[in-house]
């Protein structure tokens, strides 16, 4: 049975199984912000009312020059999108009918994307998935025949960011080969910019970073994502895009986002402590777990043939957990939880104690 490709629809998980939705259910599947959109959004609610009746800016100001100023880099620099979803698809189309190198397991929208252009893709799995080990001798070696790499760093669904010197040597061989690479930036800022490639660009013109904006700020119903890489590659991508594809709203909500410095460093320091804690817990309980860096982790039951009752179970229990059957290399046997509020991930554990123990005796 095919399971949904993403998390946050926990409706259709019920519906494809069959099973009955309980009184009460936390979403663990998606990962965004659990202390919802910053408070200057609410506060200035009736100020950003009149916006839905006027016409967006046709360049997507004030969040075009907001993201420039943000990353230190030229405006001519930077492609917005509806979401990161609308890059992707952007990107795409800029390699049809080529070929792409994917490392899963991996985000599902870059296979996507690029099979509805006709790009042969070649897929390479990780040589270990706790640490998301890359098979970086592979990688170069299918560079030299290749168009694109498509890296999530740090990956979803696992966490983990490969170390910057292994992600250096594959932008210098990537040069060399004439091999463009997508970095995916989606969850970097759950870490902090210093991790970010940005910086790199200026030197490395075959490099593409895509982020969003919706994992951090959790405004997942405005849909804003963004991309910097050369102003070549802005120029031809710009002109695919429709008119007024930003709405106004995103635009004023987006820069304003990307003020609030004290909401994002509290969102990285919860996001650190319950990810720890709750690592911990599963490692007690002898899951495997992933090296996760950002604000959700994947983990391993300790008895992987049980991993569809486990789910089930969980389901009926009110706790959606982020499947991988769409994820090659993890076959359904492996689960991502983003972090929620203190109380939910406490029941969640309780939940999952109560569980694990039963299935140890059988």
């Amino acid at each position: 049975m095919s399971l949904p490709n993403h998390g946050a629809n926990p409706h259709l998980l019920y519906e494809k199984l069959s099973i009955e939705k309980p009184g009460q259910i936390i979403d663990f599947s998606e990962n965004v912000n659990p202390a919802g959109p910053p408070e200057f959004i609410r506060q200035n609610w009736d100020d950003l009312q009149h916006l839905v009746a006027q016409y967006p800016d046709p360049q997507g100001q004030p969040f075009l020059s907001a993201v420039a100023k943000y990353h230190g880099v030229r405006v001519n620099q930077v492609l917005l999108g509806n979401g990161a979803a609308e890059i992707f698809s952007l990107l795409a189309s800029m390699f049809q009918k080529k070929r792409a190198i994917l490392i899963h397991p991996t985000f599902s929208e870059y296979e996507a994307t690029l099979s509805a252009n006709d790009v042969e893709i070649i897929h390479l799995e990780v040589e270990e998935i706790v640490t998301w080990q890359l098979p970086i001798n592979q990688i170069i070696e299918e560079m030299q025949q290749a168009d694109v790499l498509y890296l999530c760093t740090p990956n979803n669904p696992t966490g983990v960011l490969p170390p910057i010197e292994q992600l250096l040597l594959l932008i210098t061989e990537g040069k060399k080969a004439n091999c463009h690479i997508v970095l995916d930036e989606a969850f970097i800022d759950w870490i902090d910019e210093d991790a970010s490639m940005i910086p790199y660009l200026e030197d490395n013109p075959h490099v593409i970073i895509v982020r969003s904006m919706t994992k951090m700020y959790a405004i997942a119903g405005v849909r804003l994502g963004y991309m910097i890489a050369s102003p070549s590659i802005i120029e031809n991508l710009q002109r695919k895009t429709s008119h007024w594809h930003i709405n106004g709203l995103a635009a004023v909500i987006g820069a304003g986002c990307l003020e609030e410095n004290e909401y994002r460093d509290q969102a990285i320091r919860y996001a650190q402590k319950s990810r720890e804690e709750f690592t911990a817990f599963l490692q007690q309980l002898g899951c495997k777990t992933t090296n996760s860096v950002t604000n959700y982790v994947s983990f391993q039951i300790p008895i992987p043939q049980y991993s569809k009752e486990f789910f089930h179970a969980m389901l009926q229990k009110g706790f959606v957990l982020r499947h991988t059957e769409n994820f090659r290399g993890m076959n359904g046997e492996w689960f991502r939880v983003g972090m929620k509020k203190e109380q939910a991930m406490k029941a969640l554990q309780k939940g999952m104690t109560s569980w694990l123990k039963h299935s140890s005796s059988l």
